[in-house]
C-alpha cells in the first residue's frame, strides 16, 4: 500500500506543481485585465 502512495506522489507530483505555477500566472493576468475592464468607462469620458 505504501508503495502505491509513493508510486502515486512521484508521477502526479511534477504535473500538479507545473499547473499551480500556470494557474497563478493566468491569476495575475485575469487580475490585471480585470483592472483594465473596470477602468474602462472612465477612460471614455
Amino acid at each position: 500500500m505504501e508503495q502505491t502512495w509513493i508510486s502515486l506522489v512521484t508521477d502526479l507530483g511534477f504535473p500538479v506543481a507545473v499547473t499551480f505555477y500556470l494557474l497563478h500566472r493566468i491569476e495575475t493576468k485575469l487580475n490585471t485585465l480585470i483592472e483594465s475592464i473596470v477602468a474602462l468607462p472612465e477612460k471614455m469620458r
